[in-house]
């Protein structure tokens, strides 16, 4: 057993910024108490910070902390890997305390409402014993398009 707290500022782990649309931070906590069936992170997004749109190989639960977000889902039309067009189709706010599950390759993006932290633990569950957990980034204008993959 493994005991550590998610409120510290010594394990800050920068985030790639090609992946989020503003200031974000995390810390690795599956790490930290050596977790070997999933990646577990705690998220924080300042001032309306949210993720760039992708999926996941495996399913996802995110459990919210502090101050107010939202996860939007997208579906995808069309055939092209790279470049599809998209809808939104549900958008559920995200409160301190919520959980919610994402099911491997549903496509979203989650983070803060405008203007406004949030922070959640990210619980990403390997898809298979001894398999990579992988995520899908894309730039998109969050409406209509994706147009690369990141």
């Amino acid at each position: 057993m493994k005991k550590s707290n998610i409120f510290g500022v010594d394990d800050q782990r920068k985030v790639n910024p090609k992946w989020f649309t503003d200031k974000t931070w995390m810390k690795v906590l599956s790490k930290k108490i050596k977790a070997k069936d999933q990646d577990i992170y705690h998220v924080h997004f300042e001032n309306g910070s949210k993720t760039k749109i992708h999926w996941h190989n495996g399913n996802q639960v995110l459990i919210g902390v502090k101050g107010k977000g939202s996860l939007e889902i997208f579906r995808k039309y069309g055939i092209k890997k790279t470049e599809f067009k998209i809808k939104s189709v549900e958008k559920i706010n995200l409160n301190e305390g919520d959980i919610v599950h994402i099911p491997a390759k549903t496509l979203h993006t989650h983070g803060a409402i405008s203007k406004k932290d949030f922070s959640h633990i990210a619980i990403n569950i390997l898809p298979r014993k001894n398999a990579e957990y992988k995520t899908t980034w894309y730039e998109s204008d969050f409406k209509n398009k994706v147009s690369k993959i990141i």
